[in-house]
């Protein structure tokens, strides 16, 4: 998690309309004291906030386990609410960038965020002193090649590109030869979002990571998802679909900032099994940052904020 004195700050403030929905509400049960309705009301308020039916019921469950013991204040119940949030988490879990070239195949449906989201993590790479380079596979598209085209230029990185049209796979290919000649660090793959069917998407993105693992024998390869936060449950369905096709290392939340239903970052971690490793929320380059779920849960529930 980015140390900056200004960051827990902006996280507060990219989920303001999550906690807006949720601090003030637990507020108000916590100020009712503890009961059969408390834990009702809770429920459904977490369900609202998109953690979903599964984990709501789990956290219910040991939070009333919590209560028997030693959580016997409305604080230390808010404090217990917390912890159970950060366990359902799980650990931290950084990019795996070693030994170089490492490959970053950026997988998602259009429209979640990733051309932008592949900009920000350039910008933060590089600004960490890796040589980056981007790949423009998302050639189905001739938007998503000028728009990654321009976060290239905007951060300061080389991009392999082909013409419109062209086989996603050859793009990559040559620059697995490219960053063996530029000895990069980090390749960082925009792969496409839709084609005509779900069964070409997946079969078209298997062919990528094929050529990837081929071409770099050895290199690690993060697959991350790109999701949307606003999409709420329906990102956990798209979750699975790319999941069954390839096999994900990572989740990447975007658009935190958008959404009341913050908690479903809770829901991604635990049903799916998948960390999450990045969240984004805001337009500037800086505005995507590691996830770290201790400081994630402290300020979705920061005692007394809205």
């Amino acid at each position: 998690m980015d140390k900056r004195p200004d960051w827990l700050g902006r996280l507060r403030a990219g989920l303001m309309r999550t906690r807006q929905a949720l601090t003030a509400r637990v507020d108000d049960l916590l100020g009712r004291g503890i009961s059969e309705s408390f834990y009702d009301e809770l429920e459904e308020t977490l369900i609202q906030a998109d953690l979903g039916v599964p984990t709501t019921e789990t956290v219910i469950a040991r939070l009333r386990e919590r209560a028997r013991t030693d959580a016997r204040t409305p604080e230390a119940l808010r404090q217990a609410l917390v912890e159970i949030l950060t366990a359902a988490l799980g650990e931290p879990a950084a990019l795996t960038l070693a030994p170089a070239p490492a490959v970053v195949l950026v997988l998602g449906v259009n429209g979640a965020g990733k051309t932008t989201t592949i900009g920000k993590l350039a910008a933060r790479l590089k600004r960490d002193g890796h040589k980056v380079l981007l790949v423009a596979a998302d050639t189905f598209r001739a938007a998503a090649i000028d728009q990654l085209g321009v976060w290239a230029t905007r951060v300061g990185v080389d991009v392999v590109r082909h013409q419109p049209g062209a086989d996603p796979a050859a793009v990559v290919y040559d620059a697995a030869q490219a960053a063996r000649a530029r000895h990069a660090d980090v390749l960082i793959v925009d792969t496409a979002g839709r084609l005509h069917t779900k069964t070409n998407l997946m079969a078209e993105l298997a062919k990528v990571d094929r050529v990837v693992r081929r071409e770099l024998p050895g290199a690690p390869v993060e697959t991350l998802l790109i999701l949307d936060a606003t999409t709420g449950q329906n990102g956990i369905a798209q979750a699975r679909q790319f999941k069954a096709a390839l096999p994900v290392t990572g989740i990447v939340l975007t658009k935190l900032d958008g959404t009341a239903r913050g908690g479903v970052v809770v829901a991604i971690a635990r049903e799916l099994g998948l960390p999450v490793k990045l969240i984004g929320f805001g337009e500037g380059v800086d505005d995507l940052q590691p996830f770290d779920p201790r400081t994630f849960a402290a300020a979705l529930f920061a005692a007394g904020e809205s």
